[in-house]
């Protein structure tokens, strides 16, 4: 058996604490106050210590409350979640993607409706980190789009979602156009990407430059750099499939398009288990994220060439 309180003070606990009121948390689970005070009580004597400040009008959390609060919270969450997908109807499929932050942010999750406009018996939870997981253990996660790099797993399909440009970006609003850009380049405050494929050294170095020493705003998300660009901030150092909404506005430029070498790198990875490929909700994430991109599937998805970009 589970070493755990029993569920009824813990949901007790968690309506008190999240309300910071007995009074309301008896309202919303249909108790009287009295019950939620011996509930959280109880459950104060099987921890050994307070979980609230007591006041006037309202309980606090103490800071064990808080903590755990916190993961009371997300695991509430998931309870729901997964109560939700049993309601579901009959012929309906629940995809659980991984996906890079940025790439969550400000590619995948702008075409998502379109996605479920298309497929309504798919339903998608996505969830983001920054590291790459491994999909023989991560059993929890259906697909994975990661930053950077996979990892290489026997049974994992890993497919590299084609190369970005990766160019520098501002807002015009910084650019004078009566100046080369190369002389600007020098002048202009850059913005550093930290978890970035190519550097500004490793920029001005493929350009014949050298890259001034001065400071620069540092970001550990793509998706930040790229707002502060569009703020005014500086120059990133970015992929355009990342800025495509921002270029397409006018809210971001590249700075001296043409005039300075290319830079092109594959940096997303989209990871799936082998033994599942055929499963249809899969097949139809991984033959619509291909399509949007311009990739070919693959035979494991499909498709019948090679993933490469066409």
């Amino acid at each position: 058996m589970r070493r755990v309180p029993n569920f009824v003070l813990l949901r007790a606990f968690e309506a008190a604490a999240r309300l910071e009121s007995f009074t309301l948390a008896a309202s919303e689970l249909h108790l009287t106050q009295s019950a939620i005070s011996h509930q959280v009580r109880e459950l104060e004597d099987y921890f050994g210590r307070k979980l609230f400040v007591r006041r006037n009008r309202r309980v606090e959390p103490t800071p064990e409350g808080r903590r755990l609060l916190e993961s009371l919270s997300r695991v509430f969450d998931v309870i729901e979640a997964a109560c939700n997908e049993v309601a579901l109807a009959p012929q309906a499929q629940v995809l659980a993607v991984y996906s890079a932050p940025s790439f969550a942010v400000k590619w995948l999750g702008p075409r998502l409706p379109a996605f479920m406009q298309q497929h309504p018996d798919i339903t998608i939870r996505l969830s983001s980190g920054a590291e790459p997981i491994d999909m023989t253990l991560a059993r929890e996660v259906d697909l994975a789009i990661t930053y950077g790099t996979a990892q290489a797993r026997a049974g994992v399909i890993v497919t590299p979602l084609g190369k970005e440009r990766i160019l520098p970006l501002c807002s015009p609003r910084l650019l004078d156009d009566g100046l080369p850009a190369r002389t600007q380049m020098q002048s202009l405050p850059l913005i550093d990407s930290q978890l970035s494929r190519v550097t500004w050294p490793d920029w001005f170095d493929a350009n014949g430059m050298v890259c001034p020493t001065r400071p620069r705003a540092s970001f550990d998300r793509g998706a930040l750099a790229i707002s502060a660009a569009v703020d005014g901030m500086g120059v990133a150092l970015e992929s355009i499939r990342l800025a495509e909404r921002e270029l397409a506005r006018g809210d971001l430029v590249p700075v001296g398009e043409g005039e300075f070498r290319p830079v092109a790198r594959e940096t997303h990875f989209l990871c799936y288990r082998q033994n599942e490929a055929h499963l249809p909700k899969i097949a139809t994430l991984v033959a619509w994220l291909c399509a949007e991109l311009g990739l070919d599937p693959g035979p494991e998805a499909g498709g019948t060439g090679a993933r490469r970009p066409k």
